[in-house]
């Protein structure tokens, strides 16, 4: 049975998995942006009051 050279193996390896990593990096830092903070004036001061709807 004939022998595999590993190393282009390892390279094959090598760049799946920088591409991989780049691909959940731009997901995660593009994901961070997603939630905007409101500006306090409209945030509302209190909450309503608030019941069980059977009582």
């Amino acid at each position: 049975m004939p022998q595999l050279n590993p190393h282009p193996w390892f390279l094959i390896l090598l760049l799946t998995w920088a591409t991989t990593m780049l691909i959940f990096l731009t997901k995660t830092l593009n994901s961070k942006h997603l939630n905007h903070l409101m500006p306090s004036s409209l945030q509302m001061k209190t909450p309503p009051s608030w019941t069980w709807p059977w009582f």
